[in-house]
This record gives C-alpha cells, structure tokens and sequence, in this order.
C-alpha cells in the first residue's frame, strides 16, 4: 500500500516538473506564416521567412556507398578512364529498352511486304488517266489527219501526192503522243527494274528512278533524231528528208498508241507483268517493222542498191536502240543497294 502512494506521489511531482520545464520545439516555415495574419501579402510572408531562416552551409554526406552487391566493392565511377570496358559495356548496353535514347526496333517478325503495283501508285495512275482522257479528246478532234497519214503509208508514189500538211493542232497532237510514248517506254523498264533488281535503291523516291528513267528517253530520242537528220542529209535530197521526218513522227506517236493500253490494262485489270513485257515487244517489233517500210519507200524503192536498207536499220535504229537499253540497265544497276 506505501508503494503504491510513493508512486502516486513521484508520478504527481514529475508531471509537475515537466510542465514547469520549458518546451522545445523545431521552427518550421508553416509556423512562421501562421503568425501572419490572414491578408499578409506575399511579400510580407517572404519578408517573414527571411526573418527566420537563414542560408547554411550544405554539408554532403560523407558515409560512404553501400549500393553494391554484398561481398563486393563499392560501384566505380563509369567516366574513370582506367576502368575496363566490362565494366562499361554489358548485354543490355546497346538495347532500346535500356537506354532511351537509342531508336528502338521493331519485334518479332516481319510480314512480306505488298509488291509493287500501278493501281496502288496513286500518282502515276492519276498521270495514266489524265493521259487516257486527253488522248480520247485528240484523237476526236484530229480523225482526218490519223487517216491521212495511214493511207501515205500504203501510197507507193512519189511526188507531191506523198506530202502531208499539217495543222499546228495535228502537230500538237503528235507531239503528245510522242511524250506520251516516252514515258511509257521509262516506265515499261522501271517496272522491269523493279522486277529484276527490286524496289531498294540509293534515291530517296521511286519516282526520282523513274525520273531518271524518262530523261534518259528523251535524250534517246533527241540523239536518234539527230542521227536521222545527219545521215539523211549526206545521201538524200531535202524532199525525202521531210517526208521521213513526218513519218519518223507518225510512227513514234504509234509506237505510244500501241503501248498506252498495254499499261491501262496492267493498271486497272491486273495484267501480269510477263505479259506487259510480251505485248510491249509486239508493239516494238511492229513499230520496227512499220519503220522499215517506211524508209524503203522513201529512200531505197528506186534505189538500184536497195540492200543498203539493211545497213540503213542496223545504223540508225538497232545500234541506238541497243545502246539505250544497255544504258538503262547501267544506271539501274549502279542504283540499287547492294547488301
């Protein structure tokens, strides 16, 4: 029972004690603000803060670093030159996942990618259509003149019945056949190019290749016409050169005539690419054939030496033709990417 008062009585004195014994307590921001009152003003509140709280000295900690495996040493610094290339480099260095910065790949396995095909080429099916209705609207409008230049091919006369007038809308017409023929003809081998040396190349578009393609057709072109003019100048008289001039015309306006459906059906009924090269060589031979008839009429009917007409072909279309094709192949293969 007397321990139990003493108890009484030492637990009554040392709350005494400790309520008569000053309080210490930490001073923190929140306690200085709320001495404020309610409309103190920001500046007024920073005023305080500034009052209270003075700027020390930051002291780093200078325990040293536990971060590492048990039973090892502690981590060393990865800018340390000494350090061996382990110790920078693991399995996961160069991985997308580990450092974002680096470009991450694709996962899994890649499908096989959609071949090539006009109708899904949205540009050069749009060129293929406006060519089609501007070809409709020409030949509606130059009839006379597509009959004219058929009947000179089968009239064996010469003189002035084999002279053909034009009108600046006929010559118009023929001159965009004649572009029209050669972007066919690029782009009969870009499709070819694409078939043998596949779709990778250095250039950035496919329609840069094909770009490529139709200047090289028009300097094959240029560089024929030239061919013509010069040989034909030497040997025959200036009557026979303009009628060859405008049959020379007529028959490369043929020649894009014989090929523009060819490519409209490969377009829009999905024509195999085989049988486009197949009907595209038809159209040549035919435009080869009409091409050296024409030149034996005008040139080498009368001609007592009319053999030469062979040596005439080779010269000026076989040789040239050849050269053309074997300079589209060097380009195409000087483009693609080799792995």
């Amino acid at each position: 029972m007397a321990l139990q008062q003493d108890s009484i009585v030492n637990n009554g004195v040392g709350v005494q004690d400790d309520a008569e014994a000053p309080q210490h307590y930490v001073l923190t921001p929140r306690m200085v603000l709320s001495w404020l009152p309610r409309n103190a003003t920001p500046a007024q509140q920073d005023s305080a803060i500034q009052a209270h709280f003075k700027p020390s000295e930051i002291r780093w900690s200078q325990r040293p670093d536990t971060l590492h495996l048990p039973g090892h040493d502690k981590g060393r610094n990865i800018l340390d030159e000494q350090l061996p290339q382990y110790y920078k480099e693991s399995f996961f260095s160069k991985d997308s996942m580990f450092h974002a910065e680096l470009q991450g790949g694709r996962y899994g396995v890649a499908g096989d990618p959609i071949p090539y095909t006009i109708h899904g080429d949205n540009v050069i099916s749009l060129l293929l259509l406006v060519a089609f209705l501007m070809a409709v609207v020409s030949v509606a409008n130059v009839k006379d003149f597509i009959v004219r230049q058929v009947k000179s091919f089968v009239y064996w006369d010469s003189g002035s019945q084999l002279e053909l007038w034009e009108t600046g809308l006929e010559l118009k017409f023929q001159l965009f056949l004649m572009a029209l023929t050669g972007f066919l003809i690029a782009l009969l081998f870009f499709y070819y190019s694409i078939e043998r040396y596949g779709e990778t190349n250095v250039l950035s578009s496919q329609y840069l290749l094909l770009g490529i393609y139709a200047g090289m057709t028009v300097a094959y072109f240029l560089v024929k016409t030239l061919l013509y003019t010069w040989v034909n100048n030497v040997f025959f008289d200036g009557k026979r050169n303009v009628q060859w001039m405008k049959s020379f015309l007529f028959i490369t306006s043929l020649e894009g005539a014989l090929l523009f459906p060819v490519f409209l059906l490969q377009a829009y009924m999905g024509l195999a690419l085989e049988y486009v090269m197949i009907l595209a060589a038809v159209a040549f031979v035919i435009v080869k054939i009409l091409t050296i008839f024409r030149a034996y009429v005008i040139f080498f009917r009368r001609n007592v030496a009319s053999s030469q007409i062979i040596l005439y072909f080779c010269t000026l279309e076989a040789i040239p033709l050849f050269v053309f094709w074997a300079a589209l192949e060097l380009v195409a293969n000087s483009l693609k990417i080799n792995f």
